[in-house]
C-alpha cells in the first residue's frame, strides 16, 4: 500500500488502495517478519499518546527527537497521525520519501542522527485530505514499520493521533515492548481525557514511562510573573493519583510556535529558555528509566 501510495503520488495521485489476492496470508507472514526484524534493530521504542487534541503532543514528539539526536543518539521519528501529520512542517521536510533498491522507503534526513517518516512524505499535494478507513491506517502503520529503512537506532518516537481508536492500539500490536508518554494540559477537561488515556495503557498493557505536563504557566512579558494560562499543577496530581512518574512540567513559550512554523524545533537552538530548561528535564528522566 505505500509503495503504491509513493508511486501514485510521484504520478500525480494519493489515494492509496488496499492490497488483496490469494497470497494475502503470505504477505502477512512476510511482513510479520519483517516488523519483527526491523525493531530488532532499534533499542527503545517510545509512543507519544495524548487523550485529546490540542496539547501539544506532536511538538513535544518532535522536540523529544530533536533533543535526543542532538545528544548523539540515532533517532526515527515516525508519524502516524494519518488525518493530521504535522511532524514534517515542524521540522521542515517537503517532498516524496524516496524508494532504496531492495524497495524499502527511506527516511526523511533531518541531520545525521535523526529520521523521519510521515504520512505526508506520501503525499504529492500536502492539502490533499486523506480519507480512509480503519485497515487502511492498520496497513499503513505496520508498513511504516516493515517496509522502512530505519537502520541501526537508540530511539524510535512514534507520534499517534489523540484518542484510544485505530492508530494506537495498532501501534501497541505492533511495537508490543513501546513505552508511553502521555501528553496533557493542566485543566480539567484535558485532564478527564488523559484519564482515558491512562485506562487504555492499562488494558493494553502499555508499560507508561510517565506524564509530561505541557503549556503549564506563561511567564508575562511586561512584569516577568507567572501566569496559568490553564490552570497549574493538575499533570502532576493526575501522575500521583494514578501511581505514574511525573516527568516534568513544560511552561507556554510562544517560540514553540513560531519554530513549528519554521520548521526548526526548538531543541535545535542553542538558545537557553525555561522551555528547553524544562525539557531537558522531562528528556534526562526519560532516559534515566531507560
Amino acid at each position: 500500500m505505500i509503495h503504491e501510495s509513493v508511486d501514485k503520488a510521484k504520478k500525480g495521485s494519493s489515494c492509496p488502495s488496499q492490497s488483496g489476492g490469494q497470497n494475502m496470508d503470505a504477505r502477512q507472514q512476510q511482513e510479520e517478519i519483517a516488523i519483527k526484524a526491523s525493531l530488532s534493530k532499534i533499542k527503545h521504542k517510545i509512543f507519544v499518546l495524548s487523550g485529546k487534541g490540542g496539547v501539544g503532543k506532536s511538538s513535544v514528539s518532535a522536540n523529544l527527537a530533536a533533543s535526543l539526536s542532538k545528544k548523539g543518539y540515532k533517532t526515527g521519528l515516525m508519524d502516524v497521525d494519518v488525518h493530521g501529520p504535522s511532524i514534517a512542517q515542524m521540522l521542515g521536510l517537503t517532498g516524496i520519501m524516496d524508494i532504496s533498491e531492495n524497495q524499502l522507503l527511506i527516511p526523511k534526513q533531518v541531520n545525521g542522527n535523526l529520521k523521519v517518516v510521515s504520512v505526508q512524505s506520501l503525499m504529492q499535494d500536502q492539502d490533499q485530505a486523506i480519507i480512509w478507513r480503519g485497515p487502511a491506517k492498520t496497513g499503513m502503520i505496520k508498513q511504516f514499520v516493515s517496509s522502512v529503512d530505519w537502520g541501526e537506532l537508540d530511539f524510535l518516537i512514534i507520534d499517534a493521533p489523540p484518542g484510544t481508536g485505530d492508530e494506537p492500539l495498532t501501534v501497541v500490536q505492533t511495537i508490543p515492548d513501546a513505552l508511553g508518554v502521555i501528553v496533557t494540559t493542566p485543566q480539567e477537561v484535558a485532564l478527564a481525557d488523559i484519564r482515558k488515556s491512562i485506562s487504555f495503557c492499562k488494558t493494553v498493557r502499555l508499560k507508561t514511562l510517565g506524564i509530561v505536563e505541557n503549556m503549564a504557566s506563561f511567564k508575562c512579558p511586561h512584569c516577568n510573573e507567572p501566569i496559568d494560562l490553564f490552570s497549574s499543577g493538575g499533570g502532576e496530581k493526575t501522575a500521583k493519583a494514578q501511581g505514574l512518574t511525573f516527568l516534568g512540567s513544560i511552561p507556554f513559550d510562544n517560540q514553540v510556535v513560531v519554530s513549528g512554523d519554521k520548521g526548526i524545533p526548538v531543541m535545535f537552538q542553542d538558545e537557553e529558555t525555561e522551555f528547553t530548561k524544562a525539557f531537558e528535564t522531562i528528556v534526562e528522566n526519560i532516559t534515566k528509566q531507560l
